[in-house]
């Protein structure tokens, strides 16, 4: 399984999860999603999604879509993105 992490600002996080939930990774081949607030920051976000494949995490992320629902949302900064493997789970 692929997991892939993002983490970003957002300017209000009850206007982003609203638009969240119109294009969350469930919907577009990832098998879970999570969505997680900073405890020192309730508007800092991070989402962590799991995907069958590489192409298919990818496929998301890289689609023009999800990066003008970001913006529709109010990410109000560059996304960090990360990939891993999935090599273990208790």
């Amino acid at each position: 399984m692929i997991v892939a992490a993002i983490r970003h600002p957002v300017n209000d996080y009850d206007e982003w999860k609203t638009a969240f939930d119109t294009y969350p990774p469930t919907e577009h081949g990832a098998l879970f999603a999570r969505v997680n607030r900073s405890v020192d920051d309730p508007n800092m976000v991070a989402v962590i999604a799991g995907f069958e494949t590489l192409e298919g995490a990818k496929a998301f992320l890289d689609s023009p879509e999800l990066k003008q629902k970001m913006m529709e949302a109010g990410v109000a900064g560059e996304p960090r993105i990360e990939l891993y493997e999935e090599v273990a789970s208790l």
